[in-house]
């Protein structure tokens, strides 16, 4: 039989960091006060720490997707790509 893996300190880390930023963002009455006051703040955070370490951030997730681009003028064309990604794809209905 497989031994079960536990979870590690790390993981409990992460837990509490998503339940931390789920509460601040529950606490936010708007749209610009969530951008404000969570999502401003937290991006400029992994910017500081990617842009520190020199490498660029990809995270891809069930629902959303983060893409840090090595070159500020990149982020329009990475906006345009995408957007026009979503344009293509054809309706589904949920």
């Amino acid at each position: 039989m497989a031994k079960k893996k536990s979870k590690s300190k790390g993981s409990d880390n992460a837990d509490a960091l998503m339940r931390m930023l789920a509460e601040r963002m529950e606490a936010c009455g708007d749209a610009e006060s969530l951008n404000d006051d969570v999502i401003i703040p937290f991006a400029a955070a992994l910017e500081k720490v990617c842009g520190a370490r020199g490498y660029l951030l990809n995270i891809y997730g069930e629902t959303s997707n983060v893409v840090f681009s090595g070159d500020p003028d990149d982020a329009e064309a990475i906006y345009r790509l995408i957007d026009a990604y979503l344009d293509s794809r054809p309706e589904t209905t949920s």
